[in-house]
């Protein structure tokens, strides 16, 4: 015999309404399939009578949900996206003087970031791209909230921010930019994608964060 659920009036705004389930005989283990008869009613308040259904189909309905959840918390974060090989999270001091001795005389960009900054989340899809389109660059990514003490030494103090790197000349440039400023990140690019002869020379294997934390000078300026 089919299970016959009667719902109360009160609780759906509707009279003479008779949920009644019958058996799937080709599929046993799929719930039952539900017939509506009677007047339309509002679904509005129809959660009311979801206790009252059949075991199988509530345990179905907590199924679905439980995996509904675990679906939309496994989606990465908008920060643990990652562009390509060329971009490397960084988590200690450590790693980013051991990514920076890796480098060789290879450029790298360094972005100090926070998860919470909405202009850094805002610029990172256009970053995402700008490294995509320059393989031969390498991007490291440093979380603020994670490196505190490291950011500290190296004056970071604004979010966004980014340090520009090359082996043999050590920090070449450093500044804060916004997605409405992204145009001079690619300036900044243009600008030392190639070694310039006339820089200092500064071997990457004897970069310690006191060394990399002075301050960026400008050509001409005094010490």
């Amino acid at each position: 015999m089919a299970d016959v659920i009667s719902m109360s009036a009160a609780a759906f705004h509707c009279s003479s309404l008779l949920f009644a389930t019958t058996s799937n005989p080709r599929q046993p283990g799929l719930p039952p399939k539900f017939n509506l008869d009677g007047k339309s009613c509002n679904l509005s308040s129809s959660f009311a009578g979801v206790s009252r259904l059949p075991l199988t189909s509530r345990k179905q309905l907590h199924s679905f949900k439980v995996h509904a959840t675990i679906t939309e918390t496994s989606q990465p974060k908008w920060w643990e996206k990652n562009a390509g090989p060329n971009m490397i999270d960084i988590h200690s001091t450590e790693e980013f003087l051991s990514a920076l001795n890796d480098a060789g005389d290879r450029l790298v960009i360094v972005e100090f970031y926070g998860t919470w900054c909405a202009s850094c989340k805002a610029l990172f899809p256009k970053l995402c791209k700008t490294i995509q389109a320059h393989p031969e660059i390498l991007f490291l990514k440093v979380n603020f909230d994670e490196n505190k003490a490291m950011c500290k030494s190296l004056n970071v103090r604004v979010l966004p921010y980014f340090h520009f790197y090359r082996g043999a000349h050590g920090l070449l440039e450093s500044f804060s930019c916004s997605l409405a400023k992204i145009q001079k990140m690619r300036d900044a690019i243009e600008m030392h994608r190639q070694p310039c002869n006339n820089s200092p020379s500064k071997r990457v294997g004897d970069l310690t964060l006191e060394s990399v934390s002075a301050p960026f000078k400008k050509p001409g300026e005094s010490n």
